[in-house]
């Protein structure tokens, strides 16, 4: 019987505590297959998460470049294979994956393959994904596939501890998310309930002047100045609730080290490289601050949503005593003014009303098949 030396031991280990380190659903997966690469030594791997419609949710590589990865194109289908291990839930060791009658062929640019070993990620009855390796480093025997009985053994074990981290990582996401929905929620609630008492004070007031117009005029007088004090009141409430629903970390981080940390994490979350660079940008007054960052995520949004980019690139450079900010993408791209007689604005309209309020410009760059590009420029103050 063989045993696997000290050495391969501690790689297990090392690997199973490394994909318990990370909370964000983007890095356990690329934990998971940097992981299974390196502890079973082979030359390409990654990692499925199936969506309801056929395709993957997302799809991890390593041991291929981001410049390969680029020209493959769109992300593969739930075919040939790739779906074996989703729908049959079971271990597949081929000597040349080529040979296989399941196999539908790979787009020109792929890398090529043939020794072969996949396992399901399951979470008890249910598949959450598949482990695909290929290219075994290792002298294969004629006819014979690179990897072992024994890799297949390891694998299936690291499958198991992924499903783990990988339904953590999901938990923490969702729960992040509903306290921020629950937050939103709350705050939307005592804005309703403000501003529709003093909104509903104020037209009785505007009814009560109204009615003594013509015999009381110095009464009528006395409620036209409370109507105004009304109307004062319900745009403090608007005020303090649109203090609130600023993002702390504007106020605590700044600009800057708020768009990173959220590029970050969309890095992780999504299948697309999310990208971030700040090239001399101080701090600028907070309504610009504010309306960039809501202007990125829009963009961003818009990019990692609708255009089916493969890159995303956020800049942000001094000009002057302002900035520019710049949200590009590879996606599909639009016509501007066709989404716009579309009544598809793609929030294109609130994104223009945000830098025209705090005396900035917008401009869209785009066309059907060429990515997009927003820019918006702020003077500073």
């Amino acid at each position: 019987m063989s045993h696997r030396p000290p050495s391969g031991l501690s790689a297990v280990s090392s690997a199973l505590l490394a994909m318990s380190r990370h909370l964000e659903v983007r890095d356990v997966l690329k934990t998971i297959v940097a992981s299974a690469r390196e502890l079973l030594d082979a030359e390409y791997a990654a990692l499925g998460v199936p969506d309801d419609h056929g395709g993957f949710a997302q799809f991890v590589v390593d041991g291929v470049s981001d410049a390969q990865w680029k020209a493959i194109g769109p992300l593969p289908r739930q075919h040939g294979i790739l779906a074996a291990m989703l729908h049959e839930a079971k271990p597949e060791r081929l000597a040349d994956v080529r040979e296989d009658p399941r196999f539908g062929g790979w787009p020109d640019a792929h890398p090529d393959m043939s020794d072969f070993l996949g396992v399901p990620v399951r979470d008890g009855d249910e598949i959450i994904g598949a482990l695909y390796l290929a290219n075994k480093r290792c002298p294969k025997p004629d006819g014979g596939c690179g990897f072992t009985e024994e890799d297949e053994d390891l694998l299936s074990i690291l499958a198991q501890h992924a499903a783990i981290a990988l339904t953590n990582a999901r938990l923490y996401e969702r729960s992040r998310e509903l306290t921020i929905s629950e937050e939103r929620s709350r705050l939307a609630h005592e804005l309703h309930d403000a501003v529709s008492q003093k909104l509903f004070s104020l037209r009785l007031t505007a009814q009560a002047a109204a009615a003594l117009v013509d015999r009381d005029p110095g009464r009528a007088k006395g409620e036209l100045q409370q109507v105004a004090a009304l109307a004062a009141e319900a745009a403090d409430e608007l005020r303090t609730a649109v203090v609130e629903l600023r993002p702390a970390a504007l106020d605590e981080d700044g600009l800057v080290a708020t768009l990173r940390t959220q590029v970050k994490v969309l890095d992780r979350a999504h299948s697309a490289r999310v990208t971030f660079i700040s090239q001399g940008v101080r701090a600028l007054p907070a309504a610009q601050e504010e309306a960039l960052l809501r202007v990125a995520q829009e963009a961003l949004h818009n990019a990692l949503r609708h255009s089916g980019a493969r890159r995303v690139e956020v800049t942000l450079t001094k000009r002057g005593p302002g900035a520019v900010l710049r949200v590009t993408d590879d996606g599909s791209g639009f016509e501007p003014t066709a989404v716009r007689s579309a009544g598809r604005h793609l929030g294109l309209v609130s994104m223009h009303d945000r830098a025209s309020g705090v005396g900035g410009t917008l401009a869209v760059i785009s066309a059907p098949g060429k990515g997009a590009t927003i820019e918006m420029e702020v003077p500073g103050g």
